[in-house]
């Protein structure tokens, strides 16, 4: 079975490429096994911020009116990625 891809779109023009990398290097961290890569990928839309697992969206900042808390982005990419593994603290509610 192919290993999953996650892609980050981001608006360039708002200055969240740190925050993208930020979440990047949290989820290769977290699922250095598990996934493929991460993409982060320059939107030319205004105010763009997706994050999608194999091209199906798990997160759009514009519908939640937030961005991701990181352990919420995690159990997002873990419940499609790899659904067995445990997070360990990041699980807890």
């Amino acid at each position: 079975m192919k290993k999953p891809v996650v892609t980050i779109e981001y608006c360039p023009k708002c200055g969240w490429m740190l925050r993208s990398a930020y979440f990047a290097q949290e989820l290769l961290t977290t699922f250095a096994e598990e996934l493929s890569g991460v993409t982060l990928k320059p939107s030319e839309a205004n105010g763009t911020f997706l994050i999608s697992v194999n091209n199906d969206l798990i997160f759009d900042r514009k519908t939640k009116g937030r961005f991701p808390e990181i352990k919420e982005l995690k159990q997002l990419v873990r419940d499609i990625a790899c659904p067995e593994k445990s997070l360990g603290h990041s699980d807890k509610a």
